[in-house]
């Protein structure tokens, strides 16, 4: 007797083996049997013929940390047949939050998250426990942030810590791996991750050895510098003796078009020595951050209000306009994603809103980010399709959204943010598969067995008998991205079941308000 029973599908059970005839009985949160099941009574039978029943989805590159509290149901991720995020991704986590972290984003974070959202934890094990009290509907794994970590020790100074500032970012991090993260990221475009030189990131990473950790990391640079950071990462990883996750690898900006060919040279002479490095990517040629992210560096020092003081001093806009013009930044391809204060703007380019604000776009963007108090979201156009698709049939890649769980509706509706929120998966399972890139049982082991053996999750990733379900039904003739640029608040179609520990989370294509996904803990 199965609580669920799934029947006729072909099964892709993860592995990258050809998709085979079965049945999948699951009873509790976990996978009784796979097989030929005629026969078999259930609560609950899903006629699965013409359709591909596989493993649920696991987003390996997630920035869902905060969002999966302000709406626990994630429905722009389990609608793409996501089942678990790796949250804490590019050096920022929701843990550990001290006062002084609280208040920063008590002040910044509210435009994105509402009024009513409370930051009601300190600990990764604070954290974790409020996903299990309250209930999502996937699971989370989350990192911790070495940003996140260096904001609570030493706020947004530019500066190396002292011996006493590097022990207690060790104690911090070593308290996350206690109680449960699976490694630590780093983002090292972002304040205050950027202002840690080598030294300070291997110190770091040399405590996740001690734990089974991966190093995550947004490397330092992905256009112009993207050799020498990613030879960074690849040296911290192997002097901590850490394996490492490269941030979805592109090459940004025209001019570095065609460059992925050697970094995937320099990825694979890497592993021929023995550093163990793998990627992630989204699939698409436009990228997603913050439009402050463009400013340099010293200007974020000492955090969001002293930058704000900066883009009100005539001095400080004009040094960082002349850095800006040094890089021959392309406004056209710069598109406003989100800024609560105007609205209008959004969809619109940096040169779209400085014609109509009759100033020039560096002006613009400084007074843009003055009146949304920095927190203005875009999207950039700057890759190109034959680099995605390179980097994508390589053996190192594994997929990952780099998007936050959203849905139409709400706070969490507003905006015009990158489709990948929605489409993803089923851009890479629909338009990719179709085209010839990757085939389904390639791509669907992209998704499930390599994120999990990468992460080190032994119990999901696989449909196996004792395993946890956590499982995917897709239609492989209809399953595609919907969400676009202009339209990106678009469910993905072609998925119409989504298994989250043994319970039902999308049926028939609807989400049924079950929140069955629990944080998941890394044992130590």
């Amino acid at each position: 007797m199965y609580d669920i029973l799934i029947e006729g599908g072909r099964i892709l059970d993860g592995s990258g083996n050809p998709w085979f005839y079965g049945d999948v009985g699951i009873v509790g949160d976990r996978i009784e049997a796979v097989g030929r099941l005629r026969g078999a009574r259930a609560d609950r039978r899903i006629d699965a013929k013409g359709l591909i029943v596989s493993p649920g989805f696991i987003d390996i590159h997630s920035h869902s940390d905060f969002t999966v509290l302000a709406d626990r149901r994630a429905e722009s991720k389990v609608t793409q047949g996501v089942t678990t995020e790796v949250v804490g991704n590019c050096g920022s986590s929701a843990a550990p939050m001290n006062q002084e972290v609280r208040a920063h984003r008590e002040k910044y974070m509210r435009a994105q998250l509402g009024e009513e959202f409370r930051f009601e934890w300190e600990s990764m094990d604070d954290y974790m426990n409020l996903i299990d009290r309250e209930g999502v509907s996937l699971n989370i794994a989350p990192l911790v942030g070495h940003g996140t970590v260096r904001q609570n020790v030493m706020g947004f100074e530019r500066r190396p810590p002292t011996e006493d500032e590097l022990r207690e970012m060790k104690r911090l991090v070593r308290e996350a791996m206690e109680d449960g993260a699976w490694g630590m990221s780093t983002g090292l475009i972002y304040p205050p991750s950027c202002y840690a030189d080598r030294e300070e990131i291997i110190e770091l990473a040399r405590v996740l050895a001690d734990y089974g950790g991966v190093y995550f990391t947004h490397i330092r640079g992905e256009g112009d510098t993207l050799f020498e950071a990613l030879k960074e990462a690849i040296e911290i990883g192997e002097r901590a003796g850490v394996p490492v996750e490269i941030a979805h690898l592109k090459a940004s900006g025209k001019k570095n078009w065609g460059k992925t060919a050697e970094a995937l040279r320099i990825i694979e002479e890497a592993r021929d020595r023995g550093v163990d490095v793998t990627f992630d990517q989204y699939p698409y040629t436009a990228s997603s951050t913050g439009l402050a992210a463009y400013l340099p560096d010293w200007a974020h020092e000492g955090g969001t209000e002293k930058l704000l003081e900066r883009l009100r001093d005539p001095e400080s806009r004009r040094r960082i306009a002349e850095e800006e013009g040094r890089l021959e930044r392309d406004w056209d391809a710069v598109v406003i994603a989100f800024a609560k204060n105007h609205p209008q703007y959004e969809g619109k380019t940096i040169i779209e809103v400085a014609k109509m604000e009759g100033r020039e776009p560096i002006e613009a963007v400084f007074d843009l980010l003055l009146s949304e108090e920095g927190q203005v979201s875009i999207v950039a156009h700057g890759l190109s399709e034959e680099d995605v698709r390179r980097v994508m049939r390589s053996p190192y890649m594994m997929v990952g959204s780099d998007g936050r769980a959203v849905s139409p509706r709400g706070i969490l509706g507003l905006g015009k943010p990158h489709p990948r929120y929605y489409g993803t998966f089923p851009r890479v399972l629909g338009h990719y598969v179709r085209e010839g890139v990757l085939t389904l049982q390639e791509a669907v082991r992209r998704m499930t067995s390599y994120p999990a053996q990468r992460l080190g999750l032994k119990d999901r990733g696989l449909l196996r008998e004792g395993m946890k379900a956590d499982i995917t039904i897709l239609d492989p003739e209809r399953v595609r991205d919907e969400a676009t640029f202009t339209e990106p608040h678009r469910f993905a179609s072609g998925i119409p079941y989504v298994i989250v520990n043994g319970k039902l989370v999308i049926d028939g294509s609807r989400h049924t308000g079950e929140l069955p996904g629990r944080a998941l803990r890394k044992k130590n």
